[in-house]
């Protein structure tokens, strides 16, 4: 059973974006589809491109990246440094787009908590302003994002 489409995405403050899902698969799964760079490449991109790279040193103070060409042919690339791990609980890290011009990372905090019957993951991002939240809202990054979380539960079930 899968639970498609279903990541709530709320704006908590202006300058946070909250997005909730539960997944179909134990927290320690969901959190190796996330942080194994074979697996990301699986899912990072929803349906909207081909991840050709993704790099991640999993330490405080290690750095990740990510990049994909999108279904239009242009390249798309993310990276930043993660600042607090708990392996199967918990990451914070920055986040930097590489197409935006110069400024201050975005924070993501991600959390993976047992449901029960699965997991709840729990990703906050903190921007900067509220400019660039609503430039994240308007960019259409929900769609993508959803079909991100389809893929990634489907990953994260596959290692079952």
């Amino acid at each position: 059973m899968t639970s498609s489409g279903t990541a709530e995405v709320t704006l908590p403050s202006d300058t946070q974006i909250l997005i909730v899902r539960e997944f179909d698969a134990r927290p320690e799964l969901v959190y190796e589809a996330y942080t194994n760079p074979e697996l990301i490449k699986r899912w990072w991109a929803g349906k909207r491109g081909e991840v050709t790279l993704a790099e991640v040193d999993l330490r405080v103070g290690g750095s990740w990246r990510y990049v994909m060409i999108a279904s239009g042919g242009h390249e798309v690339g993310f990276h930043g440094e993660y600042r607090e791990i708990v392996p199967n609980e918990r990451l914070v890290m920055t986040e930097i787009y590489e197409g935006a011009p110069g400024g201050e990372p975005a924070v993501n905090t991600v959390t993976f908590t047992d449901s029960g019957a699965g997991t709840r993951l729990e990703l906050l991002t903190d921007v900067p302003s509220r400019e660039v939240r609503d430039m994240i809202i308007e960019s259409g990054m929900e769609l993508g994002m959803q079909e991100g979380m389809d893929l990634l539960e489907e990953v994260a079930r596959s290692l079952a």
